[in-house]
């Protein structure tokens, strides 16, 4: 992903949910996210600069409507605009706030899919924290994905309402090659992937998984099985180092892990 914390169109700041058990789940991220010498995540799920990424609400009757996924929020350059043409384009609007005079603030949608994601309008400079060098060691959403039965069609439907650009990514499974598609934002850089439902993804959810890096990813996932989750998909490399891994928490939600 590209440098976090930018202005730009497509640009994704934060996600969130909204879970039963809360107080189960808070100890659960805590303990799975505060691993290594130098953890990125604190106890009270701030990043370790002490910037709120990623926030745990309670389940209420203000949002009932809202599907148990962790939904990324990001920037667009028009909320109303891009809530409408989701509309038009086959999605769904959940939630959409609004100023005194009717100004649209942000909104929450669904994609054709089912996945939900939140929008907002490109965060002034002035507003983001200036983290620098800090970038690379600081906890944050490192990457999205989402895994659908139809890439190129899904893909489209970001790029007219977020405004994402989209490039194909060759794909080998089986001995044949097809295309799944990276979504890139306003400075160039990729900030997703959505794949198709083949291969190690076949079985997905088409969700949008949010990527969070931890200081020891092997000491996490150790402590995703004791705090009641379930490590559902690991990736590794040639050395057998895991890379990245699907994990689901004790409620039911899914989320990836990769190495800080």
């Amino acid at each position: 992903m590209s440098t976090p914390l930018v202005p730009r169109v497509g640009g994704v700041l934060s996600a969130d949910i909204a879970v039963p058990e809360q107080e189960r789940e808070v100890g659960f991220y805590s303990r799975v996210l505060g691993t290594g010498q130098a953890p990125l995540w604190r106890e009270d799920l701030m990043n370790n600069l002490g910037m709120p990424v990623i926030g745990l609400g309670a389940q209420s009757p203000e949002y009932e409507a809202l599907p148990l996924q962790w939904m990324p929020h990001i920037q667009v350059a028009d909320v109303a605009s891009s809530a409408e043409r989701a509309l038009e384009l086959g999605g769904s609007e959940l939630m959409h706030g609004k100023d005194d005079a009717g100004a649209s603030l942000w909104a929450v949608l669904l994609d054709p899919n089912g996945a939900a994601f939140g929008i907002i309008p490109v965060v002034p400079a002035e507003a983001l924290p200036q983290v620098d060098g800090a970038a690379a060691s600081m906890g944050r959403i490192a990457w999205l994905d989402l895994t659908v039965p139809d890439a190129a069609a899904t893909s489209d439907f970001y790029r007219q309402v977020v405004g994402w650009s989209v490039q194909d990514v060759e794909v080998q499974d089986a001995g044949t090659s097809y295309a799944d598609h990276d979504l890139v934002g306003g400075d160039g850089q990729p900030v997703a992937r959505v794949r198709h439902a083949r291969g190690d993804h076949q079985g997905l959810p088409p969700v949008w998984m949010i990527h969070l890096p931890v200081g020891d990813l092997a000491e996490s996932l150790r402590r995703v099985a004791d705090e009641g989750g379930q490590v559902l998909l690991a990736s590794r490399d040639q050395d057998g180092l895991c890379t990245c891994a699907v994990i689901q928490d004790p409620v039911g939600a899914r989320l990836a892990l990769v190495p800080g």
